[in-house]
């Protein structure tokens, strides 16, 4: 894992094996040490203790973790992930509120220069970073400025219109419990 030496000052891990979840997370919570691989295999163990092969990551061992992971992770952090509805506008997000986004998009398999006819999926942390927002893929050699609160919102509008694509609001329990993420005339034209 490598933090990029880039100018923003932002941490950034690269692609290594299938631990772009990993990556998504510790970039998420801008540390190296936010999680390790192996807290990563023992949340899997916990979710599925009496299994030969795990159904939370690659049986291979070399990553590929599951939302099931992620939201564990998350949660042992005291945060949650909230599956955002892509049916309704990004800007009913209440940003002051949300720490970060997880992005999870579909992957091409690849073996060597050989594309299989296999699809995974990849996890892609997008947070704020003094006060500019940043898309911090592991695949990318440094993070991506997106800018300002309304370039989130119009780059989060593009990556939703892919019915492929899902993304995860990451805030607080305690946010969550309130349903603070999403601003309130929201709320109540949605109940």
């Amino acid at each position: 894992m490598a933090m990029n030496g880039n100018s923003t000052g932002v941490y950034h891990e690269k692609q290594v094996k299938e631990l772009c979840a990993l990556h998504a997370l510790n970039n998420l919570f801008q540390s190296r040490e936010a999680f390790t691989k192996s807290e990563l295999d023992e949340i899997c163990q916990a979710l599925s203790p009496h299994v030969w092969i795990n159904p939370h990551k690659s049986f291979l061992g070399l990553g590929n973790y599951d939302v099931n992971v992620i939201m564990a992770a998350l949660q042992r952090k005291g945060c949650e992930a909230v599956w955002f509805d892509k049916r309704k506008p990004p800007e009913c997000l209440e940003l002051s509120h949300i720490q970060g986004f997880i992005l999870n998009v579909p992957s091409d398999y690849r073996f060597g220069f050989v594309l299989l006819p296999l699809k995974k999926r990849h996890w892609i942390a997008i947070r704020q970073v003094s006060g500019v927002y940043y898309n911090l893929d592991s695949k990318l050699d440094s993070p991506h400025m997106i800018g300002q609160a309304n370039d989130l919102m119009a780059y989060l509008k593009e990556q939703l219109d892919s019915r492929d694509k899902e993304l995860f609001v990451v805030v607080n329990q305690d946010v969550e419990e309130k349903h603070l993420w999403e601003k309130e005339e929201t709320q109540t034209i949605s109940r």
